[in-house]
């Protein structure tokens, strides 16, 4: 089955078919850093890197996804801490990719900073100024709307609404509500470039055309984002990339995930429901924060709760359970393919819930089998599914024991372990009883066998 990606700006599913296969281009619209990530930036960090995985069994894929370092909330942030801006941004940037990878996300091939691409965005504001597509006003430079016809066909928004002031920034200078900012003066107290327009910093949409510009080229394969970016970011970026490459289409493919709220509401600052990905860690493993989040199909919105985390942990121990139970799959997991309908319910425009349930069918299966090689053949290829969904990449072993930081140390539980066998010798069984209650409460699962007594942490 060829892949089909549902494209945001024809409203419909398509078969992927890239302009060229040997030089796949991704970019996806990264962090802004001046605080820890939520729930909410983790989804598309989870959800491209699935996607990237998937496209690179069949394609060089070059991936890229920004970091924007220059921002007015980073400029408030540094201001309220009294610190310079790069501080702040060289902070939270490691903060991010910190908590990026203990959800088991990948690394993108490039992650353009947008104060190393001021240049570019210069040059870029001064084609679009010679083509016309641009203008001066009291030290701004505004995208002139009206000069481009498709403004609006991505985010389906009429233009003369736009351009009546509708939903958004009114300002005197502007020769149309609808115009947006690509450069604006700086004061002394704020970061700044020197340019042909004054000192100033850029507008946020040009950064993300200059920079996938330049490290994938004029035109895109694949561009992804929140749904809260197709207007007016996406849209803009639209306009202003396609006015300075003299008409050449920006992007061919445009996806966007939908929003992680919380309880059934938005999250909010304002009502103080914002979860932070650090205190999730806290909670539970980095793997069961990331299959919460792919548990919904990516264009749907996500309800993050408390029991969305904690079936995700369970699900997991099923998972895991199956191949700590079976031998030989780690020797061969490597070499396996990926189960054809796991692969076919990504293809599917990345249908996460289904290709979970051919997971589970795998783990059943397996469970199921009498014969010891089709037992290890059928977990093997669990494992090579997994791979995808970048789960179940732990040592079965060591998932059942991994701890957060309020968990009771594996040693503490062996002690007590060994406390309890002695009890049992001992035919103390009160004893043996009241440690076993003791570590249960402590959500350790124990499990006694012919050899001997095995434990697992539970959700």
């Amino acid at each position: 089955m060829a892949l089909q990606l549902y494209n945001t700006l024809t409203r419909r599913k398509e078969e992927f078919v890239p302009a060229d296969p040997a030089r796949v281009t991704m970019y996806v619209c990264g962090p802004t850093v001046y605080s820890h990530p939520h729930i909410g930036n983790a989804r598309p960090a989870v959800v491209f890197d699935v996607l990237a995985r998937l496209l690179r069994r069949r394609y060089r894929l070059v991936y890229a996804r920004n970091v924007t370092d220059v921002d007015d909330k980073i400029n408030k942030a540094a201001r309220d801490a009294g610190v310079p801006i790069s501080e702040i941004s060289a902070r939270f940037a490691a903060v991010y990719r910190d908590d990026m990878a203990a959800l088991g996300v990948r690394p993108p091939d490039v992650e353009p900073c947008a104060t190393a691409h001021i240049a570019d965005m210069i040059a870029m504001i001064g084609r679009l100024l010679q083509a016309g597509h641009a203008y001066v006003a009291e030290g701004h430079v505004l995208f002139r709307v009206r000069s481009f016809p498709a403004y609006g066909s991505l985010s389906r928004r009429d233009q003369r609404e736009l351009l009546a002031g509708a939903r958004v920034e009114v300002a005197p200078y502007k020769e149309d509500a609808g115009d947006f900012v690509l450069w604006k003066p700086s004061p002394p107290d704020l970061p700044g470039w020197d340019s042909p327009w004054g000192r100033g910093r850029p507008g946020w949409h040009i950064e993300c055309s200059a920079m996938s510009a330049r490290h994938l080229g004029e035109t895109l394969d694949i561009h992804g984002g929140g749904n809260d970016l197709i207007f007016p970011h996406h849209e803009n970026e639209i306009a202003q990339s396609t006015c300075a490459h003299g008409g050449v289409p920006f992007c061919r493919y445009w996806l966007h995930n939908g929003f992680v709220n919380v309880d059934h509401a938005k999250m909010s600052k304002s009502i103080g429901n914002i979860v932070l990905v650090r205190d999730l860690l806290a909670q539970a493993p980095g793997e069961a924060v990331r299959l919460a989040l792919l548990s919904a199909h990516y264009r749907q919105p996500l309800d993050w709760t408390e029991d969305v985390l904690t079936e995700a942990r369970r699900k997991l121990d099923r998972l895991y359970g199956t191949l700590r139970d079976i031998a030989g799959w780690q020797e061969s997991w490597q070499a396996t393919d990926p189960d054809p309908d796991f692969v076919a319910a990504l293809d599917d425009d990345l249908n996460t819930p289904k290709a979970l349930a051919v997971l589970f069918d795998l783990a059943r299966d397996a469970n199921r089998a009498t014969d010891p090689g089709e037992r290890t053949r059928l977990a093997a290829r669990l494992r090579a599914s997994a791979e995808l969904l970048g789960v179940l990449t732990t040592d079965p072993e060591s998932w059942f024991k991994a701890e957060t930081p309020a968990a009771l140390a594996a040693e503490d539980v062996e002690r007590l372990l060994a406390e309890r066998r002695a009890a049992r010798t001992r035919r103390d069984f009160a004893t043996a009883d009241r440690i076993r209650a003791q570590l249960t409460a402590a959500g350790i699962a124990i499990e006694d066998g012919p050899e001997g007594t095995r434990w697992r942490r539970v959700g």
